[in-house]
Parts: C-alpha cells; structure tokens; sequence
C-alpha cells in the first residue's frame, strides 16, 4: 500500500476545500446593507446634510441612505451606491472613486461610470438638490 491517496481521494478534497470559499463569497453579497437583506436605493427623497460637505470636484459618500454626491461644475449629482453587478452597497470612497467590497467593482463618483469591472452598468442617477441650504436627493427629489 502506498503513502500517496488515490485519485478519488484528491478530487474530493479538492472539492471540500474550495466549497467554504464559494460559501464566503456568496454571504459577503447577500449580507451587505440592511442587515442581511438587499440593500436598497432610496424610494423617496431623502434629506442628506449640508451642502457645503461637498467642496467642488469632489464627492461625498452617504452609506446609511446608499447614496453618493458630488458636485461637478454642473452643479450637484447623485447615484445610488447600490452595485450594479451584484446589489452590493458600496462602502467606499477613496478621493472619487466607489470601491464595492463584494467583488472590486470601481465606479467614478462624478458620474456614475464604471471605471473597473465586473459590473458593465454604471450606477443609478438619483435628482439631487439643496433645500434650505441642505442636500435632498431620491427620484423626484
């Protein structure tokens, strides 16, 4: 008898030892955002903080309202920080760009546009406004 398994005995090791990771990849995509849920974009305008929180070419990121804004020489925008890859919520802004943490997803947060894959779609723009000197954004905000 011989010290090495056999053949049969690899495969299925190889197999056990890949299935936690799979596991681990698929709980990080459906545990993000509301407390294991989906995370969601806001369905009705949400109030944000003040406008002067975001200084001009940059962005700010809302991770409880799943939004971003930035504010462009157009003036102000906003998008859904949910991944349009894999429903993520985004919970990373690294100067202006928006890092998924399921599966590295960048997208640009002055506009929306995917900078590095695997998402294809650019993220959700939202209407944005000030109101009483504070950020209002949603869909018909």
């Amino acid at each position: 008898m011989s010290d090495r398994p056999s053949a049969t005995r690899r495969t299925v090791l190889r197999g056990a030892a890949l299935t936690p990771v799979v596991g681990l990849g698929l709980a990080a995509c459906s545990a993000a955002g509301n407390g294991g849920g989906a995370p969601a974009t806001p369905t009705a305008p949400v109030s944000l903080g003040p406008e002067s929180e975001i200084p001009q070419g940059g962005a700010k990121l809302y991770r409880d309202a799943n939004v971003v804004v930035s504010r462009t020489a157009d003036g102000l925008k906003a998008y859904s920080t949910i991944c349009t890859h894999a429903g993520c919520a985004i919970d990373k802004l690294d100067g202006t760009t928006l890092i998924c943490p399921c599966h590295g997803s960048r997208f640009d947060a002055l506009t929306g546009k995917v900078v590095r894959a695997p998402a294809t779609e650019p993220l959700h723009e939202l209407s944005a406004e000030v109101k009483n000197g504070g950020i209002v954004a949603g869909p018909a905000a």
